[in-house]
């Protein structure tokens, strides 16, 4: 493989993964990042959604010998666990497959280790504190601004990544360039963070392996688990209107709200007006973009797909687009060009494809999971997918256990639900047949 010199814009999740793997491939990379050193920051509660990973994103960290690091400080949940507003409680299990399990992971902590190990890497320089002003995709080359002198650093490679995350000033420069295709979609909800504390001696004080949803039709929280016996709660509420966070003032205001809607949170959260009141909510946006390849620069991650959170895929298909562009690159060693065009082919659908499956699920997740209807079609899939292991794969199962492409696995599920229907229609219609015949013959 020919070893490239690669600039990458962003020092997350996704930016850092990107860095490890390039590295590990024989690549020289320098990694820029507009805030400090997260390894040397305070944690501080409420900043950011807890993190669910699962089969793409353990895929893409056992490429770089990380999969069994990430699993040793994560949580398994079997399913989801659902709080009704007199506090009856309800569990659905996320697959007929009882292997199959999604993963609570500190957003940090991984971050953290990510950083470590590329920093390990004689290839990998990381740069902190360095803006990004612009990217010049003609010269691959960006323009960045170290915060801390105000001194302006120009970096130039054979190729760019902007893993700048959902408001990208590398897609910003790529914007004004011709025929860039941009949507930006902001939902009327938006998120805030609680922190349950763990009971005596570290215990888990509800259910520890799943992930917790309190539904109230137009507003909801869901909890999640993490390794210290804690969990991370999330409001995700109207940003105004009713039942929205502006409504909600006081501490008293705060604990009557709870009590009447998640009865069973105010003795999880012993400073729960506190807490809530000290946040503030944060917004939920999707990002469309096209292109992802613009001469030698490259989106990844949020950049290219920001989506909602309740999926839980945001992560995990940034983590796949890391993989797969370096499989691209692999498959086509002195041909970057090509590399390139094969990685936005590969990915470019399937990233607008999982920003819709992630919307269809805010729906599901608020409202329908609490629905009779929806627990006997889950429990039907279930049983299907138990009955005909070799046909029958369940959307969820699909993306969330499996490698199979977004788009691929919502043809898979259009097909099967087409099967099913007319299976039914027939299934019915023979025995409305069997019954006109008896009683005809009697």
């Amino acid at each position: 493989m020919s070893a490239r010199s690669v600039v990458i814009v962003g020092g997350g999740l996704t930016g850092a993964l990107a860095a490890l793997s390039l590295a590990r491939d024989g690549h020289r990379v320098q990694l820029y990042e507009r805030r400090g050193d997260i390894r040397e920051a305070e944690v501080v509660r409420g900043r950011s959604i807890n993190l669910a990973i699962s089969t793409r994103g353990l895929t893409a960290l056992e490429r770089v010998g990380l999969k069994e690091t990430a699993l040793e400080i994560s949580v398994p949940m079997r399913g989801r666990q659902m709080h009704d507003p007199s506090s009856r409680l309800s569990f659905q299990r996320y697959s007929g497959n009882e292997d199959d399990k999604i993963y609570s992971i500190s957003r940090g902590e991984l971050n953290r280790i990510l950083l470590a190990e590329a920093d390990r890497s004689d290839l990998v320089t990381l740069h902190f504190h360095h803006r990004c002003i612009e990217t010049d995709s003609d010269q691959s080359s960006v323009t960045f601004i170290d915060d801390r002198s105000g001194d302006q650093i120009v970096a130039s490679g054979d190729l760019i990544i902007g893993a700048d995350g959902a408001f990208s000033a590398v897609r910003s420069s790529l914007m004004i360039g011709d025929r860039f295709d941009y949507q930006q979609d902001y939902l009327s909800h938006g998120y805030l963070e609680l922190y349950i504390p763990p009971g005596p001696e570290g215990a888990f004080r509800i259910e520890k392996n799943a992930l917790h949803i309190w539904p109230r039709n137009t507003f909801m929280m869901i909890a999640l688990p993490n390794d210290d016996g804690s969990f991370t709660g999330t409001c995700f509420w109207p940003l105004d209107g009713q039942y929205s966070f502006d409504q909600l003032k006081d501490p008293d205001q705060v604990r009557r709200f709870f009590q009447k809607w998640f009865p069973d949170v105010p003795d999880l959260v012993p400073d729960l007006g506190e807490q809530f009141l000290a946040a503030q909510p944060s917004s939920l946006v999707t990002v469309r973009c096209r292109p992802w390849v613009v001469g030698n620069t490259v989106l990844i991650g949020d950049a290219a797909h920001a989506v909602v959170p309740f999926y839980g895929q945001g992560m995990n298909a940034g983590f796949e687009d890391v993989r797969i562009l370096c499989e691209c690159l692999e498959a086509h060693p002195g041909n970057q060009k090509a590399a390139l065009v094969s990685y936005e082919e590969l990915r470019i659908d399937n990233g607008h494809a999982i920003a819709g499956l992630a919307l269809d699920n805010f729906h599901e997740m608020q409202d329908h999971v609490a629905s009779r209807w929806f627990l006997w079609t889950k429990k039907f899939s279930n049983l299907l997918q138990k009955i005909l292991p070799g046909w029958y794969r369940p959307l969820y199962s699909m993306v969330s256990f499996s490698n199979t492409p977004y788009t691929e696995a919502i043809e898979i599920h259009r097909k099967q639900q087409r099967v099913l229907k007319y299976s039914l229609i027939i299934i019915l219609a023979a025995l409305i047949g069997a019954v006109f015949w008896i009683v005809r013959n009697r």
